[in-house]
């Protein structure tokens, strides 16, 4: 990679570590389509792969005191590596365009229905009938297009977690299926020597910026944390459908 991918690379993961630390999510969803944009789409999914692991697992162990508070975790996690196996397989074979545009249009779908009703809450007894469906889903875009942040992010702001609670199953959730992505991107060979620089520029970023970031997370009020994550899902449908156009 040139210098000033490499730039990219490093910027891009500042601030999607930034936002990641804060709210639990946003690393990839920033940086991959900030990093595609000079890279490709395949670049950046593995640059990111290994920084966005560490990443969930330094943060999914720091918030394990909301694990009690948590739910269908388990049914979340195995369909999700499911969907991982199935949507890495598929990113060397797959058109990206038309996966970003289903994924920005269910993101917009889910933050207008929950600006139309404030109070939206999925009860437990639909959460464990559609959780399944949720997680392949999210594991199939973690393993296609590196991103499953607004799918997880979406599904879990309708549980009304708090803030560790939610912290945690999110951050556990991306760490397993991201892990199957990787296993299976060195699988394919997808580690190239420039990747693998550009990766180390990533993942040093990325452990400077998150435990700065989790201690931001303290101060932030219950409300305003929500409204945080929309605005992150937010974002993250914005800038798939620039990628697609530009």
């Amino acid at each position: 990679m040139t210098s000033t991918q490499l730039l990219v690379v490093i910027l891009a993961s500042a601030a999607g570590a930034t936002v990641k630390s804060v709210t639990g999510m946003g690393y990839p969803v920033i940086s991959v389509p900030l990093i595609a944009l000079v890279a490709g789409v395949p670049d950046a999914v593995v640059v990111v792969a290994i920084p966005n692991l560490a990443a969930n697992v330094y943060m999914c162990w720091e918030s394990r005191d909301g694990r009690a508070e948590s739910r269908d975790l388990g049914r979340l996690v195995g369909w999700g590596t499911v969907g991982a196996v199935i949507g890495t397989i598929a990113l060397v074979r797959l058109p990206n365009d038309p996966l970003m545009v289903l994924l920005a249009a269910m993101i917009v779908a889910f933050v207008v229905q929950f600006l139309r009703n404030p109070t939206l809450q999925l009860d437990a007894s639909t959460t464990h009938k559609w959780s399944p469906v949720a997680g392949f889903i999210a594991g199939c875009m973690q393993g296609s297009i590196g991103v499953s942040g607004p799918v997880v992010g979406a599904w879990m702001h309708g549980y009304r977690l708090p803030m560790r609670a939610y912290i945690h199953s999110v951050t556990f959730i991306f760490g397993v299926t991201g892990f199957v992505q990787l296993v299976i991107l060195l699988g394919q060979g997808q580690m190239t020597s420039d990747r693998a620089v550009a990766m180390v520029c990533a993942g040093v970023t990325v452990s400077v910026v998150i435990p700065i970031g989790t201690r931001l997370r303290s101060r932030i009020a219950g409300n305003t944390f929500s409204y945080l994550v929309l605005g992150v899902l937010t974002f993250s449908a914005v800038s798939l459908l620039a990628q697609v156009i530009f």
